[in-house]
């Protein structure tokens, strides 16, 4: 199995990049947080996530260990393969999709994957597949979340208020404004 190439890029496309090491071109599919990142003619040092089918063999590359291990944990969700995985980390971070999950923000995982029928059988899954990487939300997310459980909300309304109260104020927002504006989000 391959899991890491070092060379120089020859080709970036849309999904893909080609890494010649050797003078052998590997063809790797990237999610475009890597692709964005590789210019041809640079060299590029990949983590690699290697596919055999009967058919075909596959190489996925990515700029992180991280982002590798999400790659393979988000296909262990039910009617999640390389392709939707791939889709989830061309638009979230590994921390936002770390946040998304530990938050239940089944919104932010459905536009990242743009594929609405498979979102849901991927959120309804997470909670068994996804504890032990996602944390539970740490912090002012935390404190803000429970403060609002304790005031009568559920914690899944509680989890999305406080997520998109997170994403529209930042990361380093205090619990008090999370608690603030998730109240004045729930109360609209």
């Amino acid at each position: 199995m391959i899991g890491k190439l070092t060379g120089l890029v020859d080709h970036v496309a849309v999904d893909h990049a080609i890494l010649d090491v050797g003078g052998v071109g590997y063809l790797v599919g990237c999610p475009t947080s890597t692709l964005s990142r590789l210019q041809a003619g640079a060299s590029a040092s990949l983590m690699i996530e290697t596919r055999i089918t009967d058919e075909t063999i596959k190489l996925y590359g990515f700029f992180t260990a991280e982002e590798r291990e999400w790659f393979r944990l988000l296909q262990t969700v039910q009617n999640v393969g390389a392709r939707v995985a791939l889709s989830v980390l061309s638009t979230l971070s590994p921390r936002e999709l770390e946040r998304a999950l530990a938050l239940g923000d089944k919104a932010v995982i459905g536009r990242a994957t743009e594929l609405k029928d498979k979102a849901p059988a991927m959120m309804a899954r997470s909670g068994e597949a996804m504890p032990s990487i996602a944390p539970k939300p740490a912090g002012p997310e935390a404190d803000a979340l429970l403060a609002l459980v304790k005031l009568g909300y559920s914690q899944s309304q509680a989890a999305e208020a406080v997520a998109r109260a997170a994403r529209e104020f930042g990361d380093h927002t205090s619990a008090d404004v999370l608690i603030r504006e998730s109240l004045r989000a729930m109360g609209r």
